[in-house]
């Protein structure tokens, strides 16, 4: 596989990449945690964007400009809301990360940031979360070798990123 992966523990919002990942809500007219960090960091056009966008369905994807980010855009991804731990909810979550590459390529990007999405007050396991979302980019990039030169995983608190090292030498180093 050509395309780097790189986990890093910070803050996405200091990502300087073609696109930043954002774990929105429905509405994606901001919220908390990692979706009220953009917003702020953005500044008031991302707000004015989002709202012509109409919202978003959970598993789904969308493109805004990246106004006062280091990042060029902003794709705006809803992630499920863990409640029985459902198949559906493990599809949703993938199909996150599935979309966001997607509209990535779409665009002709070729770096791309993702939070950890869900796993904050959406209640995700990060147990569950994590190897969905490495297995889901893993097999994104085999079947589309040459797209991406870089994905990163910005994880904000130190346990998080220790779990996603641990996660991504099953996926990657155990394949």
């Amino acid at each position: 596989m050509k395309t780097k992966i790189e986990l890093i523990r910070g803050d996405i919002t200091k990502i300087e990449s073609d696109a930043i990942v954002n774990a929105a809500n429905r509405s994606l007219l901001g919220g908390g945690g990692v979706d009220g960090a953009i917003h702020m960091g953005a500044g008031p056009q991302l707000l004015k964007e989002c709202k012509r966008l109409g919202g978003c369905e959970t598993g789904q994807a969308k493109i805004t400009n990246g106004f006062n980010l280091l990042a060029k855009h902003v794709i705006h991804t809803v992630g499920p809301v863990w409640s029985e731990g459902s198949p559906k909810e493990e599809e949703l979550l993938k199909s996150c990360y599935v979309r966001s590459l997607e509209l990535a390529k779409k665009y002709n990007l070729k770096t791309i940031a993702f939070p950890s999405i869900s796993t904050g007050i959406y209640r995700f396991p990060i147990e569950k979360a994590g190897p969905i979302a490495l297995k889901a980019v893993k097999e994104f990039l085999e079947k589309n070798p040459d797209t991406f030169d870089k994905v990163f995983f910005v994880l904000f608190s130190e346990s998080d990123f220790a779990r996603y090292k641990k996660f991504y030498e099953e996926c990657f180093n155990n394949a």
